[in-house]
């Protein structure tokens, strides 16, 4: 550790004197794993917002109902991905640690709501649009199921002592 001496003539550490406290961490750790998932559930949840737009694009001009349905659909479909994520990134999580699964979960719901932004239409490519907007929507739930754990179990570990129920209530 080097030294600085003050003004007073005191010796004080540098390291603690850049270091954050203890609560700025703990609230800036908090913070962000709340918003994370936040953000998060917004990105997988916004589908649900824009599912008439959805439906125009990425299915057959049938009838309207059955483009809905189609669309809604896709949209269950990431809901039932969610299990299956949260068992896979668990594990991985178990194994390489919450930082990493929780970067690899942020990471795959940005790449894939970014590849549902970025999907041509079916009047481009056909029955592809609706087959890789599940794919992306599958891809949002797994991710979606993966996170929610981890982050979880982070906001509670860096919560006060005697306030970790209602932090973790945030999640």
């Amino acid at each position: 550790m080097s030294q600085i001496v003050s003004r007073a003539g005191t010796q004080r550490d540098t390291e603690s004197a850049a270091a954050p406290s203890a609560d700025a961490t703990r609230s800036r750790a908090i913070i962000a794993g709340t918003l994370g998932n936040i953000l998060e559930w917004y990105d997988f949840s916004v589908f649900g917002f824009v599912v008439p737009s959805i439906s125009g694009a990425f299915f057959p001009k049938a009838s309207h109902l059955a483009r809905l349905l189609l669309t809604f659909g896709v949209f269950g479909v990431g809901f039932l991905a969610r299990p299956v994520g949260s068992v896979v990134i668990g594990i991985y999580g178990d194994r390489a640690g919450r930082r990493a699964a929780l970067t690899l979960t942020v990471g795959l719901m940005g790449v894939s709501t970014l590849a549902i932004g970025l999907l041509p239409t079916y009047a481009t490519i056909g029955l592809w649009a609706p087959v890789l907007l599940t794919l992306s929507r599958l891809a949002q739930g797994f991710s979606a199921g993966g996170e929610w754990g981890g982050a979880a179990a982070f906001i509670v570990e860096f919560a006060p002592e005697g306030k970790r129920g209602y932090i973790g209530s945030w999640m």
